[in-house]
């Protein structure tokens, strides 16, 4: 239930780190476009104070023993409860600080990475923009407004895709991450307003409530959670609308950063997490997640295996380990699935950050290319993303293996072993895709390029200016790689803040045991190992065992060929089926009855023309007719 209003202090920093951002957005579309460092230091300085709010709000609160919430109603009726403001609890009081830590740390990166580009104000409006909605988004009162600046961050987030928009392939992606995304929220809205209908209520704290739900059936219960989980789905590209993510590697790389670690494919994690209780009172609901969770994490992890571009290794990553979040919070393991969201946030940012001073310095996303071109001798990226994929790859004592056992810990105690089984084998999936392009950033190429050959590119030709650009790059690197070390160590304090009791499925008295963790651990070093002897070691030939079957090959860089039967759905239904029928309607219906009355007013005017050619002897002979006529009438 809800407690007392926040205090004075805490409306203060709320207000602060949700207007602020917005108001900087609106600042440098206004006044400031054609000031570059003026614009980059209104948004740093509103997202810096937006993260001091956050962390502020966090310690003064790390005790809260009830969710606490200020708003006022939105629609005030008899009936109806729609209210709009602030929720605080400890999720979206930890979701804040993350969001703002990766928004702040990223628009410093972006510094150095977005230097002399001609749309660099408008690039931090739609940063300032991004980091509003997405603060905004998670500190929503009701589902109605949580929709509002869900909305909000998928138009920020195709704004900031499609940034280069001269090229063609940027802005097919924009496009198809807003369709498919879209496609997800039409269910999401579908679904929360059939519980509108039946409970007149969308404050998010009363649909969490058992109680306030125990005269709906269980059908309708699950219909409406499943249509909610629709928008999870395509907002965090889990199957079957899993491919917009990967063609979104076209915007800036900070760009792809942000999104994949704390923000906009993290929300439908968020979603999921801010509303367990209720999805949770679905077990039919809550198996269908877990289902949907595994085929997500099972699909991109095979992508990955054979792609050569690292953004795009990358991004199939994210959509597996949004899979294995969604796959701990099916299974009922609230803790786990929203640690790994946050340890995910930190070493998946890292992995990003380091690909663009890669990206930035030699101008290619290949990683053979890259290897060739010697980015090894980078040093600080280079240790940088070894710690991220070793966190990545569930590898002691980083974060991501303290996450991860918490996953194989909630899948352990679910009566189906093939939960369990299919968790493990995306661990060695994880760890050999992830060392796998490690280790060819690392094994020298046979015509590797002479120390500092690759040229700067044309906006770094000043010497000091090219400097700066690699500190200001290199500075969330580091900051990122000791938050990856150290995360995970906080595990303990983090799961009594969430609420440790806070579990589904009636599966909070089952203990979990420590072979799965175990067998992690040990799928995660074979993972590596076999990355190793394919790639890694003197001699290798860097061919991997995917590479030596050529039809699995096929068909996992065709991306389980998920992308053609789109465009063979579209082909039949939309072009050939609904545009056919447009068509059609338009030329017979539309455009036949227009022809049709234009042809009877052409026929109309000439038979009208006929009898009005100015002959006397026609307008005789008709009123001759006409008196002929009368005469038969009056006379019979």
């Amino acid at each position: 239930m809800v407690g007392s209003p926040p205090h004075a202090v805490d409306l203060a920093a709320l207000i602060a780190a949700t207007m602020l951002p917005f108001a900087s957005f609106l600042a440098i579309l206004v006044a400031t476009r054609g000031r570059p460092r003026l614009s980059a230091g209104l948004s740093i300085g509103s997202v810096t104070i937006a993260l001091v709010c956050s962390i502020a709000l966090l310690a003064l609160n790390f005790q809260l023993a009830a969710p606490i919430q200020f708003s006022t109603r939105l629609i005030a009726s008899s009936g109806l409860n729609i209210p709009f403001g602030f929720l605080l609890d400890p999720l979206n009081l930890l979701m804040i600080v993350v969001v703002s830590t990766i928004c702040f740390l990223v628009q410093v990166y972006s510094l150095g990475y977005m230097a002399g580009d001609p749309g660099f104000s408008r690039y931090y409006a739609f940063m300032s923009l991004f980091t509003w909605a997405m603060m905004s988004l998670s500190l929503s009162a009701s589902l109605l407004q949580l929709y509002f600046f869900w909305e909000l961050v998928g138009l920020s987030s195709y704004l900031l895709i499609g940034f280069w928009y001269e090229k063609f392939s940027a802005t097919q992606a924009g496009k198809k991450a807003f369709v498919m995304t879209r496609a997800g929220d039409v269910a999401f809205f579908i679904g929360f307003l059939l519980l509108f209908i039946h409970t007149g209520d969308l404050s998010i704290v009363h649909l969490n409530s058992r109680a306030a739900l125990a005269g709906i059936s269980p059908s309708f219960l699950t219909l409406s959670a499943l249509l909610i989980f629709g928008g999870i789905v395509g907002k965090s590209a889990q199957f079957p609308l899993l491919t917009w993510l990967p063609d979104a590697m076209e915007g800036p790389t900070p760009v792809s950063a942000l999104l994949h670690s704390a923000t906009m494919v993290a929300a439908g994690v968020y979603l999921f997490a801010r509303l367990f209780p209720f999805f949770s009172m679905s077990p039919v609901a809550m198996s269908v997640f877990l289902a949907i969770g595994t085929i997500s994490m099972l699909l991109a992890s095979t992508m990955a295996l054979v792609s050569r571009d690292i953004k795009r290794v990358w991004a199939y990553s994210t959509i597996s380990q949004l899979g294995f979040m969604i796959m701990a919070l099916g299974a009922g393991g609230y803790f786990a699935g929203v640690f790994h969201l946050t340890t995910h946030a930190g070493f998946k940012a890292l992995l990003f950050l380091c690909s663009g001073v890669f990206i930035h310095r030699y101008e290619t996303n290949d990683i053979y290319e890259l290897s060739r071109l010697g980015a090894r001798r980078m040093l600080v990226p280079m240790v940088s993303m070894v710690l991220g994929a070793a966190a990545l790859s569930g590898l002691p004592p980083l974060s991501g293996y303290f996450s991860k056992e918490a996953i194989m810990g909630s899948l352990s105690v679910l009566p189906d072993p093939v939960w369990l089984a299919a968790g493990l084998v995306g661990v060695f999936l994880t760890a050999y895709y992830s060392f796998r392009l490690i280790f060819i950033l690392l094994l020298p190429g046979e015509s590797e390029a002479p120390a500092g050959a690759p040229a700067a590119p044309a906006h770094e030709s000043d010497e000091s200016g090219h400097k700066f650009q690699d500190r200001v790059m290199a500075l969330p690197l580091i900051i990122l790689s000791a938050v990856t070390v150290i995360l995970g160590f906080f595990a303990t304090p983090l799961k009594h803040f969430l609420g440790a009791s806070l579990t589904a499925r009636g599966l909070a008295g089952t203990e979990a045991s420590s072979w799965p963790h175990m067998a992690a651990l040990a799928l995660a070093v074979a993972g590596v190992s076999l990355a190793w002897i394919e790639f890694g070691r003197k001699g290798a030939k860097q061919v991997g065992f995917v590479d030596r079957i050529p039809s699995l090959y096929r068909l996992f860089s065709e991306r389980w060929y998920i992308d053609r039967f789109y465009g063979l759905l579209v082909n039949v239904v939309v072009d050939r089926g609904i545009s056919r029928l447009c068509y059609q309607n338009d030329k017979k219906v539309i455009d036949g009855s227009i022809d049709g009355i234009c042809e009877g007013t052409v026929e109309s005017g000439r038979v009208v023309a006929f009898l009005q050619t100015g002959m006397v002897q026609y307008r005789l002979l008709a009123m001759f007719a006409v008196l002929v006529l009368l005469a038969l009438y009056f006379y019979y």
